[in-house]
């Protein structure tokens, strides 16, 4: 990222749509409403943005259905949808600067992160299932010869996909490259606190080639739009990444309407055990604060829960505030923030609120717990010692720059506490023993357990959780399993 380009200027100029995206076109909420989209740096309001509620549901699905039964993208040859979706991967690239610029203002994240990891990372998840369109066999059975046994994936439909604010572009990317891969019609709804890059996407899939109704945006808030979408009779599946609250509503709604699919990516509170015997503790503590204050915080994954072996507790503890008191907060168009703003006022209240109770229930604050700044949700980065688990700031998702460390005696202990938790998304041990590697990485309850690392991945390695973090995954060839179902044709040979 070039340091001598001035995003203010360049955010100064960008222009803003805040209409939903149907059949191929932008069109405002059938009821006129609109809500502000609010710049979280500083209070300003960016546009308005269209408040889709159930008629604006009933609508899209209308005309996604008809797209699906039409076979314009259901029944397109393999080599064509992959074409169509690869100039979807290509356009997103193109437009990057844009793109990124619309995340930063939106949501508050540093333009620096939009831009190396955010834009490129939902490009390439779109053309890696481009690729994986004609690569990917259907079967048949091991029958006796008297028979045939055709096992194939056919697509589901129309799916919703319910998207959430922490990382608007790259969660709306998991989703959708599958989902188009596989032959469905989508209807994305973006969470309200950051609607634009969604809305943005919509011209550049149809610019793409995407045919219209087969890609739809539709802005709104979770209680109208989202509730719409999840209760509807003509939706097949909704997919959804949020918080586990939210997540347990869509398992009712299904129930209440017609069962449609749901496969759900909700809270984490993400174990990070760092062991005495840890090959390199600079890396684990720097590993740590980054692994809680990337993305101030708001990651489902983030490692917010850091257990360390009692033996080294306080000497992790020092490097990972030497890190972490390092880190810049500031303005997010500011090429040298590494830390930005939180998305909203009421999440910024959110996180202090359990600031103040883990003060209150005898944790140590030990660095940050302060707002920052007279204007804009800045929250400086926090560090709790003395944590147990018992404590709500270690049972609770915070969604902010705020790390629970809780020591533990051994291996056993570790895994013991790391496990004391509703969640389990993901988790991580710190050890040069191979031993005690592969013990953790079994014993604990976790959809990914990261080994002498943190937030590791890549496209090709499945992501989702355990126990109330939901089930489902995301990314990888799995991710298809989500979005087609599974048919078996007989032919008997007589």
């Amino acid at each position: 990222m070039s340091a001598s380009i001035d995003w203010r200027a360049r955010a100064a100029a960008l222009p803003f749509n805040g209409q939903a995206f149907v059949g191929g076109r932008y069109i405002g909420a059938l009821s006129g409403a609109t809500f502000d989209s609010i710049n979280p740096a500083n209070g300003k309001v960016l546009t308005q943005v269209a408040a889709c509620d159930s008629a604006d549901v009933d609508h899209a699905v209308g005309v996604a259905r008809a797209a699906f039964e039409s076979g314009v993208w259901s029944r397109m040859a393999p080599r064509e949808r992959k074409k169509r979706l690869k100039a979807f991967a290509d356009l997103i690239c193109a437009h990057t600067e844009e793109l990124a610029l619309l995340e930063t203002l939106d949501m508050g994240k540093p333009i620096r992160d939009s831009l190396s990891v955010d834009l490129p990372l939902s490009a390439q998840c779109i053309e890696w299932y481009a690729e994986a369109i004609d690569k990917v066999y259907d079967e048949i059975a091991p029958t006796a010869t008297t028979a045939v046994s055709l096992i194939r994936r056919e697509p589901l439909g129309v799916v919703a996909a319910v998207v959430p604010w922490n990382f608007p572009l790259l969660m709306a990317a998991w989703k959708l490259g599958p989902i188009l891969a596989a032959g469905n019609s989508v209807i994305l709804k973006p969470a309200e606190q950051s609607s634009l890059t969604a809305i943005r996407l919509g011209a550049l899939a149809a610019e793409a080639g995407i045919p219209d109704g087969v890609f739809n945006v539709l802005p709104g808030f979770g209680e109208t739009a989202g509730r719409a979408l999840g209760l509807h009779m003509d939706v097949d599946a909704v997919a959804f990444t949020g918080s586990t609250e939210v997540g347990k509503y869509f398992l009712q709604y299904s129930g209440q309407s017609n069962m449609k699919r749901v496969g759900l990516e909700c809270g984490g509170k993400s174990p990070n055990i760092i062991l005495a015997d840890a090959p390199d503790l600079d890396a684990a503590a720097t590993a740590a604060a980054w692994g809680i204050f990337y993305n101030q915080g708001e990651v489902c994954n983030a490692g917010s829960r850091l257990v360390v072996e009692e033996s080294v507790r306080e000497q992790v503890v020092e490097k990972v505030m030497a890190v972490g008191g390092a880190i810049k907060v500031g303005d997010p168009l500011d090429p040298a923030t590494e830390m930005g703003a939180m998305v909203d006022e009421r999440q910024a209240e959110r996180v202090m609120e359990y600031i103040e109770k883990g003060v209150a229930e005898g944790a140590r604050l030990r660095m940050g717990g302060k707002r920052m700044a007279a204007e804009g949700c800045f929250i400086e980065t926090t560090l709790f010692d003395g944590v147990t688990s018992d404590m709500t700031i270690a049972r609770e998702e915070i969604f902010g720059p705020v790390l629970a460390t809780i020591a533990a005696k051994d291996i056993d202990d570790a895994i013991k506490i790391g496990n004391d938790t509703t969640y389990g998304l993901a988790a991580a041990v710190w050890t040069r023993d191979i031993n005690k590697a592969f013990k953790a990485s079994s014993a604990l309850r976790a959809g990914v357990v990261w080994v002498n690392c943190f937030d590791h991945g890549d496209i090709s390695s499945p992501f989702g959780g355990f126990k109330q973090s939901g089930f489902g995954r995301d990314k990888s060839l799995h991710a298809l399993e989500k979005y087609t179902e599974l048919k078996a044709t007989w032919i008997n040979l007589g």
